[in-house]
């Protein structure tokens, strides 16, 4: 996979927009870059995160309370601290850590880090951790792992990994053994996107933003 950007992005979904930025901005140190009005109620406030995007979902309607598989975030940081977001995200900062990790709980750890590396060409880092451009997956194995995980639900709900054709890497992370969430779709002028899901239902977008890779793909709806 060609990446378009090296780090990869995390969305959250949440009912407390004004505690989350609070937390994210005050007590892990982010920087607000920009809010997206992403429609279906939902507004999307944007945070650096260290070279990568902290999507803050705010839901206008109640979110369900479905676990997810993407259970802990560990941010590099001057500080050593282990805090918890307003929605009970275990959050870690880490003077030592190299680069943000996401802990993705799975049913099939073995499985899961075949399908990253051969879907987004993600490399062994040894003791579960795949990494994907600068970013690092940490894969454990749960008993509880979420089975056909909703989207739009509280926590961390989904990874964004940028690249230049969605409809080729769609089509290719299908064949890799992905599941399709959504089919290529074109958002105005600004990006065009996919989702893919893995066996326990965690979901990954996939997207062709014009600014990072020029104009968009006209066929796709």
């Amino acid at each position: 996979m060609r990446l378009a950007k090296p780090f990869l992005d995390v969305g959250l979904y949440t009912n407390r927009a004004g505690d989350q930025r609070a937390f994210w901005e005050g007590e892990v140190g982010l920087l607000y870059e920009e809010l997206l009005r992403a429609g279906r109620g939902i507004h999307q406030h944007r945070l650096g995160l260290r070279g990568a995007v902290l999507k803050v979902n705010d839901a206008r309607d109640p979110l369900p309370t479905e676990p997810t598989c993407l259970r802990r975030l560990v941010v590099p940081h001057r500080e050593r601290r282990s805090l918890a977001d307003p929605d009970g995200l275990p959050v870690e900062l880490d003077p030592e850590a190299a680069r943000v990790r996401v802990v993705w709980a799975s049913s099939d750890p073995n499985r899961l880090g075949t399908m990253l590396e051969e879907g987004f060409g993600a490399t062994p880092r040894g003791d579960g951790v795949w990494q994907v451009g600068e970013t690092d997956l940490e894969v454990r194995w749960a008993a509880d792992a979420a089975h056909g995980a909703l989207r739009a639900s509280g926590g961390i709900r989904y990874l964004t990994v940028q690249i230049f054709d969605v409809v080729a890497e769609h089509r290719r992370l299908l064949d890799a053994g992905w599941v399709e969430g959504t089919a290529p779709l074109r958002l105005g002028d600004v990006a065009a996107i996919s989702f893919v899901r893995d066996f326990d239902g965690v979901h990954v977008e996939v997207s062709q933003r014009a600014s990072l890779t020029g104009p968009l793909p006209d066929s796709l709806p």
